[in-house]
């Protein structure tokens, strides 16, 4: 086993971008479908990893100490630019979204439980192959595994749910393009233009990540500053609700929170403007360095240990996803390319997680034209509201007959 220290874990992923970015502009299929640089990369890597240890018993560990920052700088950024009135403009298209996610969640746990049954699984495995690691990802499935296991006696409930959100995040990241692909070809309206006029103006944060920004070091430094003091805040704000109020609430939403506090209230008091180049530039540095790290150090050969039951349900589950991006979320959010992009999104972190949502829209707005509302919406949903909804919603879940009563510790 090789050992890469942080130095150089920080060098394999800015190398793993690189490879991708020569990915996609070689490879025609991955050009063609549209498949995120970071994920073409991070998976040939991973692939690479798992044919050395499958062959030769050889493999390479990465200290991933600047993964977690880079997720939090990524939401810190999210939320600073955030700006409430242009929330408030696409408040309806929010709204809607935000139902046709709660849908999904229902969807997915329904599946997932009913399948579980069919197999003569545990109903929770259902759970967990559910909403709680397709739609909340690895730190909601860690949660909750650990739930699972410390009440309701499943043991390895935190190992399958690692697995599973691992699952769903490759898959999460390889679907959404070809699924905007396929919808943006099938529209009875022409996607919009590289060469709109539109496309000419500067793009908003996360959109077309190639695009030149102007921005000076003091601009960069402040922006630095203000990303520095989201993860501070976010980090103390989480950990107070679990001392005070045992009330547990993922780290990355209390820093997108306190972004959208201290951008707009800055903004309200006219004391500072937050500037929106200086935090897509570093929102998207951030992005692609937290999803280089997390698809290069992917253990794939730990999929293999899930039973084949689980792999069909992770399977079905997949494809259920790619139905409901066609049939409900890109016909109920108007059937035009912004809901073609939505639904590349939805797939993102409907299967993985936000990040994954975002370098699925970008692949898709490279190749067919910028999509301003599913850059607003999306990150507030899948970055925000849906681990709170996601939440409610497992609860709710659980009071079902079908589970069992927790084990009473103590």
């Amino acid at each position: 086993m090789y050992h890469l220290d942080v130095y150089g874990t920080f060098v394999a992923a800015t190398l793993v971008l690189l490879l991708g970015r020569k990915l996609v502009q070689s490879v025609t299929i991955l050009k063609r479908y549209t498949i995120p640089e970071p994920v073409a990369g991070g998976l040939l890597v991973a692939l690479i990893l798992l044919l050395l240890k499958t062959t030769l018993d050889w493999g390479v560990s990465f200290d991933l100490s600047l993964q977690e920052p880079m997720m939090l700088a990524f939401f810190a950024t999210i939320g600073l630019n955030a700006n409430l009135l242009s929330l408030k403009a696409g408040g309806k298209t929010l709204l809607i979204f935000i139902f046709v996610v709660m849908g999904l969640l229902l969807v997915q746990n329904t599946v997932g439980i009913a399948l579980a049954k069919l197999l003569g699984l545990d109903p929770l495995m259902g759970l967990l192959a559910g909403s709680i690691t397709l739609s909340g990802g690895h730190g909601t499935g860690g949660a909750w595994g650990k739930v699972f296991t410390e009440y309701y006696g499943f043991q390895s409930a935190t190992e399958v749910a690692m697995a599973c959100a691992t699952f769903g995040l490759v898959f999460g990241g390889l679907i959404g393009g070809p699924i905007a692909r396929f919808l943006v070809r099938n529209m009875k309206t022409p996607a919009v233009s590289q060469d709109s006029d539109d496309d000419k103006e500067m793009p908003m944060a996360f959109e077309k990540p190639q695009t030149g920004r102007v921005i000076s070091s003091l601009v960069l430094i402040e922006t630095l500053a203000m990303i520095a003091i989201c993860m501070v805040v976010g980090k103390f704000i989480s950990q107070w609700l679990l001392d005070s109020y045992q009330f547990t609430l993922p780290t990355f939403v209390c820093v997108l929170f306190t972004g959208v506090v201290l951008s707009n209230s800055l903004s309200w008091v006219g004391f500072y403007r937050v500037f929106d180049r200086a935090v897509s530039v570093l929102g998207n540095v951030s992005l692609s360095l937290f999803l280089a790290m997390a698809l290069m150090s992917l253990k794939l050969w730990e999929l293999a240990s899930l039973a084949i039951p689980m792999l069909i349900i992770l399977l079905i589950q997949a494809i259920v996803m790619g139905l409901y991006a066609i049939f409900v979320t890109f016909p109920i959010m108007g059937k035009n390319y912004d809901a073609a992009v939505l639904a590349a999104g939805h797939c993102g972190f409907g299967l993985g997680a936000t990040p994954t949502a975002i370098a699925n829209m970008q692949a898709v707005t490279e190749r067919f034209g910028p999509s301003h509302l599913a850059f607003l919406v999306v990150p507030m949903v899948g970055a925000f509201f849906i681990d709170i909804i996601n939440a409610l919603v497992i609860k709710f879940y659980l009071w079902l007959p079908i589970f069992s009563a927790p084990i009473m510790n103590g």
